[in-house]
């Protein structure tokens, strides 16, 4: 059985309804150590058959036979294979990659080899010292010869070790000295036990390989055999056949990139506008929701939550059912998140005597911690039978307010008996201090006492929940607001909440609500981007048609193409994130060393999440405009990408 076998082979082009026939019943038998030189005029249909045998055309009637496998209803994956692991091109007009130079032109169709990164390395330099390009590896091919050039074409087509070397018109653009020097090149090859198949229009590139073929008007009207084919020696592949890797794809696309850099640099840095604004937002939101806090924690205590009966104004008129009983006080106390309860009463109005003078407190509550320390300029905070202020009122007993801080003073209080009695209780206390933000507060055993004293029942009308972070103060509040009872057939709530803490959530909701619709706003220019990066690879795709072609011809599969440019969206995404993400941080320094000194607070907050975030928005977005132009790349056809100029 021979190596390659062409049985009856029919191949049309059709131009509307009119069909051109191209190749007209080939059949013809290759072994290896041949040199078989296929010899016609142009248009006769040897390039067509060249690139059927070498797996790139597959729309054709008749069969292609490799070692007895049929070729013509393989899949393309199976014809992929069969050119990465048997055949070796040849071109004409050489076909190298400007942008690489000739040493990783080579090594392109090593990358397609099981070889570790040095073996690729020792085998690219060999095969060019082989073809005499040992002083010339790291020049690009415009800087060589024609003759130059189709030796690393030579050394391309040699390095997988495949069975065939298919040259298509192999000397037609070099001189008589670089023909005979190839020639002799491809004639060794063919000694290597290798089956090389020429196809040219020259008699005396025909004259020199073993067979002529004469091919003309898509039929053969004969062969001559002129000399026996080449011994074939023994020989066995030392390193086997496979894809084009992930990583490969990867460090071809940073390469080309490279070869476009100022292009790149500036799609690169128009993209980063986009990221640079997104974090910047997400940042400013946070900062100044931290200001805010900052600011109204400093004034109240925020973890602190208020809760008392949710009455009707009947029960409150009564006075019946605002009370808090122990059962509260412990529910409450089992909560999630819930450091410690107080119990609390609070008083619509009081009366505080000094001397002559007098003043009428609004509200009188005992003190817990929804009053600030901090705000105690004078003084502190009420022990036993002691009183605190508020700074409007010291003000009506003593012009000199702070001089009241440790004075004596009578406190009247009006309520009911069980009889729904008038009494008034009065008591005299010292004035433990003056605060400037909140409410006159009494201690709650000395409160209590006054009752007590006169027989009357003491009962906390508010509970005072303290939660251990703000950041949970909502799901404590939307915990107590859970629980209803029944009133008139409806369902009611059973507490009321007062407090800072959820109108602090809110608030840092709103404002971030905010700031994700500015950064949302922003993010506007990350679709500008998407676009650049859309136009751009179409651009590539276009630039790199021939490229495609040669890649897809030394045997890259689709999905490979799509790899290469998918890498390059990549990378474009990533170092556009990148730069954002580092201007942003540039811009928050800038931003944060004014504000420090304006009003000593950090206004710009940018995360390690938003950072993150940034870089995985961009990513996507760029590997999102890579889906359309990377599928048109990996669809075209060989055969036509190659005839691109």
């Amino acid at each position: 059985m021979s190596l390659l076998e062409v049985q009856n082979v029919h191949k049309s082009y059709y131009l509307g309804d009119e069909e051109f026939k191209v190749l007209k019943g080939i059949n013809l038998k290759f072994d290896r150590g041949e040199f078989v030189s296929i010899l016609g005029e142009s248009g006769g249909g040897k390039s067509t058959l060249m690139n059927i045998i070498g797996g790139l055309d597959h729309q054709y009637d008749g069969d292609v036979v490799y070692n007895g496998q049929s070729l013509h209803s393989a899949k393309p994956k199976v014809l992929d294979a069969y050119r990465r692991e048997n055949i070796g091109f040849i071109f004409q007009s050489f076909n190298l990659i400007s942008h690489l130079n000739i040493l990783d032109n080579v090594l392109v169709s090593l990358e397609m080899t099981s070889l570790s990164h040095a073996q690729r390395m020792a085998r690219a330099k060999e095969l060019l010292t082989r073809v005499g390009l040992k002083d010339h590896m790291r020049k690009h091919p415009n800087q060589l010869s024609g003759g130059q050039k189709q030796r690393v074409a030579i050394a391309r087509a040699l390095a997988g070790d495949p069975d065939i070397i298919i040259a298509d018109e192999p000397t037609g653009a070099l001189d008589s000295q670089n023909t005979k020097e190839v020639l002799e090149i491809l004639a060794s090859i063919a000694k290597d036990g290798k089956l090389v198949i020429a196809v040219t229009h020259s008699q005396e590139v025909a004259d020199f390989g073993t067979r002529v073929v004469h091919l003309d008007d898509g039929v053969i009207h004969g062969e001559a055999n002129l000399r026996e084919p080449y011994p074939v020696p023994a020989a066995k592949k030392d390193f086997q056949p496979k894809h084009l890797t992930f990583g490969a794809a990867l460090q071809m696309a940073l390469k080309h990139m490279g070869y476009n850099l100022k292009r790149n640099l500036l799609i690169i840095f128009g993209a980063s506008i986009g990221i640079f604004s997104v974090i910047l937002m997400l940042g400013l939101g946070h900062g100044v929701t931290g200001y805010m806090n900052d600011q109204i924690s400093s004034q109240i205590n925020p973890t602190a939550v208020q809760v008392s009966k949710n009455a009707t104004p009947e029960q409150m008129q009564d006075g019946q059912g605002i009370t808090m009983a122990d059962a509260d006080y412990h529910r409450f106390q089992k909560m999630d998140h819930v450091k410690s309860v107080e119990r609390g009463y609070y008083l619509q109005s009081a009366k505080v005597v000094k001397e002559k003078k007098s003043t009428t407190l609004q509200v009188l509550q005992t003190w817990n911690k929804t009053e600030r320390v901090n705000d105690i300029k004078y003084g502190h905070l009420p022990h036993a039978n002691e009183i605190l202020l508020d700074k409007a009122s010291a003000k009506k007993l003593d012009k000199h307010y702070k001089n009241i801080v440790g004075k004596k003073v009578t406190i009247f209080v009006t309520t009911v008996d069980d009889q729904k009695r008038p009494v008034q209780l009065q008591k005299e206390v010292t004035v433990s201090g003056v605060i400037t933000s909140g409410t006159s507060a009494i201690n709650y055993n000395t409160l209590k006492g006054m009752f007590t004293d006169q027989k009357l029942s003491f009962d906390p009308n508010f509970l005072t929940v303290n939660v251990d972070q703000v950041t949970n103060v909502k799901d404590v509040q939307n915990k107590i607001k859970s629980y209803k009872h029944q009133v008139k057939g409806k369902q009611r709530a059973t507490y009321a909440i007062t407090g800072v803490g959820a109108i602090l959530d809110s608030l840092n909701t709103y404002i971030m609500l905010a700031f994700y619709v500015l950064a949302g706003i922003a993010g506007i220019s990350l679709l500008v981007s998407a676009i650049m990066i859309i136009v751009v690879l179409y651009i590539s795709v276009a630039e790199r048609t021939k490229e495609i072609g040669i890649l897809r011809a030394i045997g890259a599969r689709r999905k490979d193409i799509r790899n290469l440019f998918v890498s390059e969206a990549f990378f474009l995404g990533l170092f556009s994130s990148v730069l954002g993400s580092v201007l942003a941080l540039l811009a928050q320094w800038g931003a944060n060393q004014l504000s420090q000194k304006h009003i000593d607070f950090a206004i710009i907050g940018i995360t390690p999440g938003y950072i993150t975030f940034g870089v995985i928005i961009s990513v996507v977005i760029s590997l999102l405009a890579a889906f359309t132009p990377s599928r048109k790349a990996s669809k075209l056809d060989p055969v036509e990408a190659l005839a691109t100029e």
